[in-house]
């Protein structure tokens, strides 16, 4: 069956909503939207939203008006389970995960870590939980897909200025070789699978300095896929078109 899956930091769903999220949601039509940054509780979350035809499923933050992920599918899920067993983790509504009966797919904020020195230690802290939770899927017989924000951009290439960055949280060598370890432990990236060579495709741009206009991004949204799924990725692409968020949403077609 052809499945069209998306990831999408909404930099807040009520704000995104506002910008036409309902309209693109309607034209896109994933059957799968992984959400990121829903920076709501679920009573903020706007109705008609909720009326197009998905299920919907959220794990919010504790904090109002931050974090937060979600999940919209067509298909109602075996089953949807939050976090990854840490406390703070859970907290910061950072990870989601639904199963179906062919697959299962996460939606997942990762920490950014610009903030501060102490968000960079808590966004370290996540990748040194993250890795060994997710091993256990990556070769355990279910199609499994990472889709989400990871806040890290892995290779120079993903990158609008590597060298005036490289000392930036997003590309720091140790998050840079987290990547590389994720990817070494079977997890491909679907994007670069489909498209190994080809520059100057980002996810994420600032708001300052007409970035976007100029094409000045990082690409920090991923779906990474656990290895029986990259014969059936039929498209993976940025939908850098859409201006709902200062993200762009990362769709790609599996035959699953």
């Amino acid at each position: 069956m052809s499945v069209k899956i998306t990831s999408f930091n909404l930099n807040g769903i009520r704000a995104a909503h506002k910008k036409g999220f309902v309209e693109w949601l309607n034209k896109s039509a994933p059957d799968v939207l992984c959400m990121q940054e829903v920076r709501a509780s679920e009573d903020q979350i706007p109705a008609d939203i909720l009326e197009q035809g998905y299920h919907a499923y959220w794990h919010l933050a504790e904090k109002k008006g931050y974090s937060g992920v979600g999940l919209l599918t067509k298909d109602k899920p075996i089953s949807v389970e939050m976090g990854i067993g840490v406390d703070w983790i859970a907290s910061e509504g950072r990870v989601i995960k639904a199963e179906f009966e062919k697959y299962r797919v996460f939606s997942i904020y990762f920490p950014s870590g610009s903030s501060g020195d102490h968000r960079q230690v808590l966004k370290i802290d996540f990748l040194k939980h993250f890795l060994p939770y997710v091993k256990q899927f990556v070769n355990d017989g279910k199609p499994t897909i990472l889709c989400g924000d990871y806040n890290i951009c892995h290779q120079a290439i993903d990158i609008h200025d590597p060298v005036r960055n490289a000392s930036v949280s997003g590309f720091l060598p140790e998050e840079r070789e987290w990547m590389s370890e994720l990817i070494a432990s079977g997890w491909t990236d679907a994007l670069r699978f489909k498209h190994p060579n080809t520059p100057d495709i980002y996810s994420w741009w600032s708001y300052r300095a007409r970035a976007k206009t100029n094409n000045k991004g990082w690409r920090i949204d991923y779906q990474m896929v656990s290895p029986s799924l990259e014969p059936t990725i039929e498209m993976a692409e940025v939908e850098h078109e859409v201006n709902i968020s200062d993200h762009a949403p990362v769709s790609a077609i599996y035959q699953i």
